[in-house]
């Protein structure tokens, strides 16, 4: 049994919203994950059953290990097709965003979005979402957005309707955000859902192959010269951190997607509850913060990095250099010693 956690209100809001709507557009955030891409992708399927014609929009590039993904090959990309993307924002009726509570996390396509006389529905999992729809789905205590596009589907009436399509992208999300089900994944109802799936046709060591065995020999290399040359411990701290320049990313032949999963590595060491990724890019430093039991990676991004996230994994960005940004990681580490 999948208890009833999306509000009754909100769910026959939703669905009106979606049976008057003729042009309807998807959006996600930046750099989009897989659970990004999962959500996504699986309303997109959903919404295709019903007859609609809806256009999944990214700001930026996903990830090369979800190219496979059933209809990920129909994704806009806003960065590289800005005047297509901004056509359909402008033609839409109904815009669902997805897997984001800020309009930060748009990027360069928020002013268009925002701009947009469209309907606009939030179906989101992190906390504090921003009033920028006109309806707001958001459970934090849920592990990923994809599980919160499973429950409003069949919540609507509509599991009949999930194809395979959809159960596989959902599939993906729901295993991305909990990294293989390792974290925020111990609530009993999301194995209830991953056996419905399966029933659906998900083949789920398929998709794990497909997302965590698929990398290239530079990543392969690229992972190993984090551990024994860029990783640094702090015993004291129960912390652990790896940094790459933007020089020994293009050393390694750096594609897009190929650091996915460095910042969960430290976490295998006895002893360590708490680590942080930092990626040089072209105009900021990317910061991915993971823990252990009680760590709140959250308030660590929040406070330090201007991020957020959940208890164990997080996001945040540094506009300094690299090694301004490692000075800040490092001075705030004494002001968490009460977490660990």
């Amino acid at each position: 049994m999948i208890s009833k956690i999306i509000g009754e209100d909100l769910v026959h809001r939703t669905k009106i919203e979606i049976e008057n709507a003729d042009n309807i557009v998807i959006i996600t955030h930046v750099g989009p994950d897989g659970d990004a891409m999962g959500a996504s992708l699986g309303l997109w399927h959903f919404l295709m059953t019903l007859e609609k014609t809806p256009q999944v929009i990214v700001p930026t590039p996903f990830p090369n290990f979800l190219a496979w993904m059933p209809g990920a090959n129909k994704t806009l990309v806003y960065k590289f097709d800005k005047e297509k993307a901004d056509e359909h924002i402008q033609k839409a009726d109904l815009i669902f965003l997805l897997d984001f509570n800020a309009a930060s996390r748009m990027d360069k396509m928020a002013d268009a979005v925002l701009a947009s006389k469209a309907r606009k529905v939030m179906i989101d999992h992190h906390l504090q979402p921003e009033n920028i729809a006109n309806i707001i789905i958001s459970y934090p205590e849920i592990s990923s957005t994809s599980e919160l596009i499973f429950r409003l589907i069949c919540r609507m009436g509509h599991f009949s309707d999930i194809n395979l399509g959809c159960a596989e992208c959902v599939y993906t999300g729901m295993m991305t955000d909990t990294g293989g089900f390792t974290y925020n994944s111990n609530h009993e109802e999301i194995y209830s859902i991953i056996y419905e799936l399966i029933k659906l046709g998900v083949d789920k060591d398929d998709i794990y192959r497909r997302v965590y065995n698929t990398f290239s020999a530079d990543r392969m290399r690229l992972m190993g010269y984090c551990l024994y040359k860029k990783m640094k411990i702090y015993p004291e701290y129960q912390a652990a951190l790896i940094t790459l320049t933007q020089r020994e990313l293009h050393e390694f032949n750096y594609d897009n997607g190929d650091a996915e999963g460095f910042v969960n590595i430290p976490l295998s060491i006895q002893g360590i509850n708490f680590t942080v990724f930092m990626r040089e890019d072209p105009d900021k430093i990317k910061v991915s913060l993971r823990s252990q039991g009680s760590f709140p990676t959250n308030k660590f991004a929040a406070e330090i990095f201007g991020g957020g996230g959940h208890l164990n994994a997080s996001g945040g960005e540094s506009f300094t250099s690299l090694d301004e940004a490692v000075r800040k990681f490092e001075e705030a580490l004494p002001l968490y010693t009460e977490f660990l």
